[in-house]
């Protein structure tokens, strides 16, 4: 592909991209619950010495949702949470059990 040239599918599709990104939950961001889940993840993922970009391409997510997940911004599903937790080597009840829930 040559360099200067403008493909406007592409950006159409960067901007389709862009739409699909999770936003940060605005009923749900800071709780506690949350918050301490995000943490475990963080802490498991630290051990394990992988990148949020890694865990993420892992558990087949974005990155950018990974990181929101961390920060207690995102009431993760059921089943994102058992992908992020085999990701991590480990049973979704164990990654509860480690943020105390």
């Amino acid at each position: 592909m040559p360099i200067g040239y403008h493909f406007p599918w592409s950006y159409l599709r960067q901007l389709e991209t862009i739409r699909g990104m999770a936003k940060p939950s605005p009923s749900h961001a800071g709780n506690p619950a949350l918050t301490a889940l995000g943490a475990a993840i963080r802490e498991r993922r630290a051990q394990l010495g992988i990148s949020q970009e890694n865990l993420a391409f892992k558990a087949d997510l974005d990155r950018s949702y990974i990181g929101g997940i961390e920060r207690g911004e995102h009431n993760i599903s059921l089943i994102n949470l058992c992908r992020i937790a085999q990701a991590l080597d480990m049973s979704a009840g164990k990654l509860l059990v480690l943020a105390d829930l």
